[in-house]
């Protein structure tokens, strides 16, 4: 795995960790989770395209 992918992952995670915090704290955003699956999407885009 190249180190753009490691970080976009590394990103990925951590954006789960703060939208989940956000959520506890604060209530749900929509937008909130939909940027995350947007982002892991491109994330699994990127996995799935280096290890072809």
């Amino acid at each position: 795995m190249s180190g753009s992918t490691k970080a976009m992952g590394v990103l990925t995670v951590g954006a789960l960790v703060a939208v989940t915090a956000y959520t506890v704290a604060l209530g749900s955003n929509g937008w909130l989770w939909f940027g995350w699956v947007v982002l892991g999407l491109i994330t699994m885009g990127m996995v799935a395209t280096r290890e072809t």
